[in-house]
């Protein structure tokens, strides 16, 4: 249903070296890049995620209530994303571990203050 959520940011550059080490952890990268805007995942016909400097020009804010879910493929590879997140400098909002029968998450921020989480069912 989603195609693709785009987070703001003020430092494009710094959030895109974060996100290509981010999203390399579970085999997606880079698919769009128009300078101002960049989208990474695994293809176009698949949901992604992109940053973007605000339009209107203001400055990029962290929504409260707002947050990204990242699909992973164990309990590993969402381990691997969390570690990596963290090991780039971003901040932690829960350790992995079982947050419900079947449901494996650990939360996160990324430099800008969004919050993101890796999560994987089964």
């Amino acid at each position: 249903m989603i195609g693709y959520t785009t987070l703001g940011t003020n430092d494009l550059e710094k959030s895109s070296r974060f996100y290509d080490a981010l999203f390399a952890v579970c085999g997606a990268s880079r698919i769009l890049d128009m300078g101002t805007f960049i989208l990474w995942g695994t293809s176009l016909e698949e949901s992604a995620l992109a940053i973007a400097k605000p339009f209107d020009g203001n400055e990029a804010t962290v929504g409260n209530g707002v947050m990204v879910a990242i699909r992973a493929k164990s309990e590993e590879e969402v381990n691997a994303i969390y570690d990596k997140a963290i090991e780039l400098g971003g901040s932690d909002e829960g350790a992995p571990g079982q947050r419900g029968d079947g449901f494996y998450a650990g939360y996160f921020r990324d430099l800008e203050g969004n919050k993101l989480n890796a999560f994987f069912t089964g």
